[in-house]
């Protein structure tokens, strides 16, 4: 499907969305992907991950408001629903902080999930797109990982997450609650964190620009698939438009298989630092060795991810030039 019918149909078939960590580095790219449409864009954010400066840009639309309020604060989210139509769930806990606060973790990913939930419910909400992690896999036991994949996490993270995707599943079969899950897989691009918390793509970027070498846990062997954000946005905005996507659960990956090494090796090579090296440390528990991502379902579907790697690297490299 078009891009441009996406936009006209979300035009069409809604009047004000709902985005949850919406200051962060998704969430605000799907603000910006429906403010393109026209229709009112409420975003809301603890601040605690998300950045004011991801949102900036967006404050002189009269079609935008921002809110700040934390998705585990149940009686100030309430305050913010009137007239929300379509919610697209994006506020996580993520990966990295599950290691240092799994209880942190629990709250936002299970509790944050299950309040977005019971107020669409309780509001009359046409839509719930709910953002999810491939993490919920664990370890691949058959290739390609697709929705049929068991659900074995291996880090609690990856356990966090899949509560909340049952609390969709429930929401969707007592109250009929039209829901749809989006697994995401290694999502990088502009406005992406480049601190401890951020993607590698990010750390790496960030590490090279500023003369060091980049960090690599574990022997650099592990795969991932890299999604560019606009097509991860893009995709949001999809199956809130599209029939048939009731209920249902997608990979949102675009299927390009990258070790770790393969990336640092290309940023290296992007950047003209051939004097830089991968610096190798212990890995990360919790961390999967291996993604190999179907994303027939999607696709089977009219979707397609626009993006290729290269195109998206550049286009990422080119605004952190721009901060380091």
């Amino acid at each position: 499907m078009e891009l441009k019918k996406i936009k006209n149909d979300i035009s069409r078939m809604y009047s004000k969305a709902m985005v949850t960590g919406g200051a962060g580095f998704i969430g605000s790219h799907v603000i910006e992907a429906l403010l393109d449409t026209g229709i009112d864009v409420v975003s809301i954010d603890s601040y605690i991950a998300g950045k004011e400066g991801n949102i900036a840009q967006f404050e002189k639309n009269p079609h935008f408001k921002s809110v700040r309020c934390d998705v585990t604060d149940y009686e100030t989210l309430k305050k913010h629903f009137d007239g929300v139509d379509v919610v697209f769930h994006q506020a996580a806990s993520k990966k990295n902080v599950c290691i240092r606060d799994p209880r942190l973790d629990l709250k936002v990913n299970g509790e944050g999930a299950f309040n977005m939930l019971e107020l669409a419910r309780d509001k009359g909400v046409k839509k719930f797109v709910h953002a999810s992690t491939g993490s919920v896999y664990g370890e691949a036991q058959i290739t390609p990982q697709d929705e049929t994949h068991p659900l074995c996490p291996v880090s609690y993270y990856g356990v966090s997450k899949l509560a909340g995707e049952r609390y969709v599943k429930t929401f969707d079969h007592l109250y009929g609650l039209n829901t749809t899950v989006l697994r995401y897989f290694h999502v990088y691009g502009p406005r992406q964190e480049s601190g401890e918390f951020g993607g590698v793509i990010a750390i790496f970027a960030r590490a090279i620009l500023e003369g060091r070498n980049p960090t690599i846990f574990g022997d650099g062997s592990q795969e991932r698939s890299f999604t560019y954000v606009k097509d991860c946005a893009n995709a949001n905005l999809f199956v809130a438009v599209t029939d048939g996507t009731k209920g249902e659960v997608y990979n949102c990956a675009s299927g390009i298989n990258v070790t770790v090494n393969e990336l640092a090796a290309a940023l290296l090579k992007l950047l003209g630092r051939p004097d830089l090296k991968p610096e190798y440390k212990e890995w990360l528990i919790g961390d999967i060795k291996k993604f190999d991502i179907s994303n027939a379902k999607l696709r089977g579907l009219g979707f397609e991810f626009q993006t290729d790697f290269e195109e998206g690297l550049q286009n990422t490299l080119e605004y952190y030039k721009t901060l380091f």
